[in-house]
């Protein structure tokens, strides 16, 4: 994604943030990471977040989620003997479909990106509206998608190791590289 794109999508983004009611700096904003992953379909796959504080013993993060935006299927594993991370999600905007491992749901309320079906493979849904939340274990498939309004959604973890995520589609690339 070119810089010119990433500007136009963090102010986007920051709207969002605006709308939720969470405040952010004007240094926060230059900083909002826009996570396309690699696959060049920002709108349909990926998000926006802004990283508060990632420390050896916790995270705290806020996402955003475009509306019909889904964060593809992945897991956090063990790193290095120390346990993956274990996260919980706290809609504060919107509707989140949340999807993890257990008993699939009958009939998802998401739409699995087309052209990516094979690499979404658990369909257990738990439907977050503002102040609802879920925490996820550590290494659990997960995925999730925003309703029509779009998403965002306060992320409370222990330690993030965003570049050790293991996705479910060998073509994403977890860690951004913006183009001139």
């Amino acid at each position: 994604m070119k810089q010119n794109e990433v500007v136009r999508w963090q102010e986007r983004i920051a709207g969002y943030f605006e709308q939720a009611g969470i405040v952010l700096t004007a240094e926060e904003r230059q900083c909002i990471e826009v996570a396309d992953l690699g696959l060049e379909d920002f709108e349909r796959q990926g998000l926006g977040l802004i990283t508060y504080i990632n420390t050896d013993l916790y995270c705290a993060k806020e996402l955003v989620l475009l509306p019909g935006q889904t964060c593809p299927e992945h897991r956090h594993p063990s790193v290095e003997g120390r346990t993956g991370k274990m996260e919980t999600f706290r809609c504060r905007y919107g509707l989140v479909h949340l999807y993890v491992e257990g008993e699939r749901t009958p009939s998802i309320q998401a739409v699995v990106p087309m052209g990516s079906e094979a690499y979404y493979t658990v369909f257990h849904e738990i439907e977050l509206h503002p102040g609802e939340q879920f925490t996820i274990p550590p290494n659990t498939l997960h995925w999730f998608q925003s309703g029509p309004e779009g998403a965002v959604v306060s992320e409370f973890s222990s330690t993030s190791r965003d570049e050790a995520d293991i996705f479910s589609d060998p073509r994403i690339v977890r860690v951004p590289k913006a183009a001139g």
